[in-house]
């Protein structure tokens, strides 16, 4: 039974501020150290100096990113610049991008809102990745200085006829309160409705569902540790306070919009790393043909492969492979009848994952890693672009990578169902959703109405 309600959210003051795409950038976690950098020169009210501030020589526990955030996101409220609504709102947003590969343009819809946070146990909000407690416990230190949710948890439902987004429907006919585009090619609308009866149609429609995250499970399971926190200082007295909810952008598992990125794997050095003997231990359970590039840049090759790939993971799980210097890529190619030797601690519907495919034969049988290692970002880290990731190890920046195809969404709802996770970066839901549109500002006194 999920609990949504809307909210007073807080916004940049469209009214005064007429380009918005200055003040929006991805969430933190996928902002590299040149993009923050760029997004701080963008304009001086970027949400970056919210979500990722840099750290200076000399931080201390009274001046920091985190209280220099506080700092922040309490000036732009004195002086006008973030402004919070009188009235509790629904935001619905549509994303319009371009997929590539001369597919017309999609548009993504979502609805911003606040959501009940859920006891790990209730079913009722599912995670299917792993989390780490060190980007948790950066989060929580944001979370308790500024007192506020600045990104949106990505959290996705089941709504086979758009029942929900069709109630919408004669509000978006009205122009949206904010249409900008981005560098990127991508166009963001966001609408802000106010309508109880439509509050009710919304809320009734999400209560019996469960609630799959797509993005966002180390800030969710954040706003959880601050909820428990708050609890404690505030005490328990209302299932209706403002801390016991997060600021969720919900999307129906059917949009047209929504895509399931690769997460492809790559691998900083293996010690000792020697092509033929590990073709030949990993020949037990894969078929492995031989691709020439054909003198060609491999990001050249780079359809090519995508589309072989694709076709021979329809059948089976395969891989591509590349290592630096070689004059061929390679595919694997699952042998029929191995996943039983994957090991007696994977659950069924865990075994079907390419990516723990991948991990156990591959990267523990194959190459030797721990499962420690697997979570070591100084050895792995990952890609969603097939030309970027051939593109870094051609460089020499990465001894290898390992391509995959996407995740596929029943396997996604299958595992969250049984309540398993997943290995970490197993998927890239497509658009990331964008930081800065709409603000969550948690007063332990506020009591939120639920429809």
């Amino acid at each position: 039974m999920a609990i949504v309600a809307p909210f007073k959210g807080l916004t940049y003051n469209f009214q005064q501020r007429e380009d918005l795409s200055r003040l929006v950038s991805p969430p933190y976690d996928v902002v590299s150290e040149e993009e923050q950098e760029a997004y701080y020169q963008t304009d001086p009210h970027n949400v970056i100096r919210l979500i990722l501030g840099k750290k200076k020589t000399g931080d201390s526990d009274w001046d920091n990113v985190y209280t220099r955030a506080a700092d922040c996101f309490e000036r732009w409220q004195s002086d006008g610049n973030l402004v919070r609504a009188k009235e509790s709102s629904l935001y619905v947003t549509a994303m319009m991008y371009d997929p590539g590969n001369g597919a017309p343009e999609r548009i993504r819809w979502g609805i911003i809102a606040l959501v009940r946070i859920e006891d790990e146990e209730s079913g009722v909000i599912l995670p299917h990745e792993r989390t780490f407690s060190a980007h948790k416990d950066d989060r929580l230190k944001l979370y308790r200085a500024c007192n506020a949710q600045f990104s949106q948890i990505f959290g996705l439902y089941e709504d086979s006829d758009s029942s929900i987004l069709n109630a919408c429907g004669e509000a978006l006919s009205h122009a949206p309160q904010m249409d900008f585009g981005l560098e990127d090619g991508t166009r963001h609308r966001l609408w802000v409705l106010r309508s109880n009866s439509l509050f009710k149609k919304v809320s009734d429609a999400m209560f019996n569902k469960s609630i799959f995250i797509a993005d966002g499970h180390h800030r969710y399971e954040t706003s959880r540790n601050y909820r428990d926190m708050m609890r404690a200082r505030y005490g328990q007295r209302s299932a209706n306070r403002s801390y016991e909810f997060v600021m969720m952008y919900l999307s129906n598992m059917n949009d047209e919009g929504l895509a399931i990125l690769p997460s492809h794997r790559l691998i900083k050095k293996v010690p000792g790393f020697q092509a033929k003997s590990f073709f030949k231990k990993v020949g037990k359970w894969f078929d492995i043909s031989e691709l020439p590039i054909a003198g060609r840049s491999i990001s050249l090759e780079c359809a090519d492969l995508k589309q072989r790939l694709e076709k021979e993971g329809q059948h089976r799980t395969a891989f591509g492979f590349y290592t630096h210097d070689d004059d061929r890529w390679r595919l694997f190619s699952l042998k029929p009848g191995v996943r039983a030797e994957m090991g007696d601690d994977l659950h069924p519907s865990l075994k079907e994952l390419d990516v723990l495919v991948l991990s156990r034969f591959v990267f523990q049988k194959g190459l030797g890693f721990s499962k420690e290692d697997l979570d070591d970002e100084e050895i792995f880290q990952y890609q969603s672009n097939t030309q970027s990731a051939l593109s870094e190890v051609e460089s020499g920046k990465y001894q290898m990578v390992f391509l995959l195809n996407p995740t596929k969404m029943d396997h996604v709802k299958e595992v969250a169902g049984n309540s398993l996770v997943m290995p970490r970066k197993s998927t890239y839901f497509y658009p990331k959703v964008l930081t800065g549109l709409v603000f969550n500002k948690i007063d332990p006194y506020e009591i939120i109405q639920v429809p």
